[in-house]
């Protein structure tokens, strides 16, 4: 049996929308995109939400409109993608690194404040694996110091904090719809926020800077003059992407309960294991459970956690890791000089994500459940 670590839930509704986008003739930003901005806004509760090609299109902007500058320092967690970094260093600003917590992999609220300096600007949360982070004590933080809070939600959609939705709570948050995620579009990704000049702002910068509705100058109810009214950046997203995101977002919830049943038949099949670290979720929040890390008790096994994940592939099933720590890459080991992260260090020695998405048969989820507990009593100490 050859299982992939992902595989997009598309159907014939899918199909139809795109196709719908390419009979109108209209392939790039333009009315379905609206539409999408309009039942993603709707479906948050958030008052503003701004389509983009990217969840790093978002957060790049987000920093933009709150006005990052060179020197700036922003707050991240010092396990993520490295998009979560990357767009500060597009302003010349510095990703100051904290340690996670070693069962959630969620920012360490213990240690952001030891981090904060004159220059720091805002704080990103990064909602791993689609569990919220601990949004009262980070907004409480960033009161405290006038910080801004960008949530990082590439995950987490849908996810609830304590009653509230991802997408209602910090200042400014970052969606993503790449192929892997719970909304799948191919590539994109959306910013919601209470702050209308911000939206508006996104709107004129996501399309190089051209003034509001620059889209229309094509349709019959535009015409050919525009204005350039800021360097902007070609970051919108098209229609036909907006076609797969209408269609998908009409069955979000269906697909987080399948995600949440799967996940909840691996808990339970790994539960009694020693072998076997679970990944915990706070009683006070919904995960979207867009990932299924699982850590490995090394003191326990005979191999590690690179062979573990050699001997799933043998037997056809994908994995991945999540993530490589920021401050192994070369890159950011030449630019800054970050000390150790114990938690993040034991935590990437350890974990591994298994299979989790709409679609997957019985049969499949019981072929991994049964041979990682195979892969276990063959190497157990």
């Amino acid at each position: 049996m050859q299982i992939p670590f992902h595989k997009p839930y598309i159907t014939e509704e899918e199909i139809n929308e795109v196709i719908g986008s390419l009979k109108n003739g209209w392939l790039t930003m333009g009315k379905k995109t609206m539409e999408f901005e309009k039942r993603f806004k709707d479906y948050i509760g958030s008052k503003n939400a701004v389509a983009v090609n990217s969840c790093t299109a978002a957060l790049h902007l987000a920093l933009k409109v709150i006005g990052l500058k060179k020197g700036d320092e922003v707050i991240i967690p010092s396990t993520t993608f490295v998009a979560t970094a990357e767009v500060v260093n597009y302003f010349e600003a510095k990703p100051v690194l904290v340690d996670i917590e070693k069962d959630t992999h969620l920012i360490d609220i213990n240690k952001i404040e030891e981090k904060i300096s004159p220059k720091t600007k805002a704080i990103i949360p990064v909602h791993f694996s689609g569990q919220p982070a601990d949004m009262d004590e980070i907004l409480a933080i960033s009161k405290k110091y006038n910080l801004y809070v960008i949530e990082d939600a590439a995950h987490a959609l849908p996810a609830w904090y304590k009653g509230k939705k991802i997408g209602t709570i910090g200042d400014i948050t970052a969606f993503s719809f790449y192929v892997t995620k719970t909304l799948a579009t191919g590539e994109g990704g959306m910013v919601t926020t209470e702050n209308d000049k911000w939206a508006d702002r996104i709107r004129i910068l996501r399309l190089h800077g051209i003034s509001k509705d620059a889209w229309k100058r094509y349709s019959k109810e535009g015409n050919w003059e525009y204005d350039v009214i800021e360097n902007g950046y070609k970051y919108n997203t098209t229609d036909i992407n907006a076609a797969l995101g209408l269609a998908q977002l009409k069955k979000i919830e269906w697909m987080w309960k399948e995600r949440i049943k799967i996940a909840e038949k691996y808990n339970e099949e790994f539960k009694n294991y020693e072998e076997l670290i679970l990944y915990k979720v706070k009683d006070d929040r919904i995960s979207s459970w867009h990932l299924y890390p699982v850590k490995l008790n090394l003191e326990a096994l005979k191999i590690n956690r690179n062979q573990f994940i050699e001997e799933l592939k043998n037997r056809g099933i994908g994995t991945s890791v999540h993530f490589i720590p920021l401050y192994r890459f070369s890159y950011y080991k030449k630019l800054y000089n970050y000390e150790d992260f114990p938690n993040s260090e034991w935590i990437f020695e350890r974990v591994i994500s298994l299979p989790i998405f709409p679609g997957m048969t019985d049969k499949e989820i019981n072929y991994i459940i049964d041979n990682v507990l195979n892969i276990i009593e063959e190497n157990r100490k």
